[in-house]
């Protein structure tokens, strides 16, 4: 299959400068330079994206993935290494790149498609399309420094996905826009990947990743931790975000000739009856059966549970000692208990992993192995139920007897007189 995207040995030094010259004796004793450290943003990247795939790339925040963007967009250049791009480009990196501020959505819109090799007159033809997709009619001819973040999104990716590129290239930005615009945006993802364009998504969201992605790229301190399919690169980030290893260097799989599993996860609620939904303050119970075929001493357990989008509703502190257990050779049973579950409606799964206390190695991680229902019996709305308490008063107004209204009168109130008269 044809490579649109190679990446070959690419690294990133940015400067940090720690301090500044204040007098011009110190710029001529220092020869004009200023003393910084050098700081890897990319580190050895190589991976090779495939002409109609969609590509994601995940990983915690600052590990290099909009700055791998950059630099395949050309915004970067790469201190090491080479990018090769074949076919036409667009990008939607952070929020209001490649906006002149000063200049209307109008001015932005013929700049922009300009910078991406469209004539003005193919443009023109585009203009209407651009606007209306942006839902910027009213809009259009304000400078673009008063656009709310959803007016600029909008308006990027109206322009990005109008000039119909061969590979387009989307961050995190997509999360600001309102439901509605994402699931149209989504759309055009969708008629792009039917026509074979080569799509490659920066987000934290891994129902994004899971739900539209061929391969998945998860990286971390600027390096490539593996380059997978979506389920075992999801599993991969989830065990680095949650504190259970998968770090440069770590050992996944188990211990030594990999002696230790999870076996079966269990959750049960703690109310009456024979029902298999809990109610919202209930409790909850997991368990987990770990075999070993050695001890392992200071192990870590870790639980996460995720809603019906697949997102962390709730991950356990993983240096919380708490976690800390000793797993003796043959295993045993990790029990997970929660007093209340706030939780509101909706069937929720529940991940649960085993590490070592320095974070370098994960005995097993079990990603979404079983799951739970929450059935709300009352009318609140949202995510979780607050306890909540009411109480009402009647300001001091120095009356005393009862209170008349309309057809009836009150009963004299807890702590009022009643008038003697």
């Amino acid at each position: 299959m044809a490579v649109a995207i190679g990446v070959t040995d690419i690294s990133k030094q940015f400067r940090l400068y720690n301090e500044k010259h204040t007098s011009l004796k110190e710029r001529v004793i220092h020869g004009g330079k200023m003393p910084f450290t050098p700081f890897w943003a990319l580190r050895d990247v190589n991976v090779d994206i495939n002409q109609g795939e969609t590509f994601g790339i995940l990983g915690r925040n600052g590990c290099g993935k909009s700055t791998l963007l950059k630099c395949v967009a050309g915004i970067l250049k790469p201190t090491t290494g080479e990018i090769r791009v074949r076919g036409t480009l667009a990008a939607m990196l952070e929020l209001g790149a490649g906006f002149q501020p000063e200049l209307s959505g109008r001015d932005n819109i013929f700049l922009n498609g300009s910078l991406l090799g469209l004539s003005r007159a193919d443009i023109a033809k585009r203009f209407d399309e651009i606007v209306a997709f942006a839902e910027l009619e009213d809009f259009i001819d304000n400078q673009v420094k008063f656009y709310s973040s959803g007016m600029y999104v909008r308006l990027g990716f109206a322009v990005a996905v109008n000039v119909e590129p061969d590979v387009l290239l989307v961050d995190e930005v997509l999360a600001v826009g309102d439901a509605a615009f994402q699931r149209k945006c989504m759309d055009h993802v969708k008629r792009f990947q039917r026509e074979g364009r080569t799509i490659v998504v920066v987000s934290h969201g891994t129902d994004t990743i899971r739900q539209n992605c061929d391969r998945v790229m998860v990286m971390n301190h600027g390096r490539v931790i593996t380059v997978d399919d979506p389920g075992e690169g999801i599993r991969v980030y989830l065990a680095d975000l949650l504190g259970v290893g998968t770090l440069e260097g770590s050992e996944t799989g188990g211990i030594e000739g990999n002696v230790f599993a999870i076996g079966t996860v269990q959750a049960e609620h703690g109310g009456s009856g024979a029902r298999s939904h809990l109610y919202p303050g209930e409790s909850l119970t997991v368990t987990a059966d770990l075999d070993s075929l050695a001890a392992v001493p200071n192990a870590m357990a870790t639980i996460a549970i995720h809603d019906d989008k697949n997102e962390l509703v709730f991950a356990s502190d993983p240096d919380d000692p708490v976690c800390q257990m000793e797993v003796p050779v043959g295993g045993g049973v990790v029990r997970f208990f929660f007093p209340e579950v706030p939780l509101l409606d909706g069937t929720y799964s529940v991940s649960v992993g085993v590490r070592s206390e320095t974070e370098t190695a994960i005995f097993d991680w079990k990603d979404q192995a079983t799951q739970f229902e929450v059935a709300n019996p009352g009318r609140s709305t949202g995510r979780i139920r607050l306890p909540l308490d009411v109480s009402f008063r009647l300001r001091s107004t120095g009356h005393t007897g009862e209170v008349p209204a309309v057809g009836s009168v009150f009963a004299p109130l807890a702590g009022w007189e009643e008038n003697a008269s």
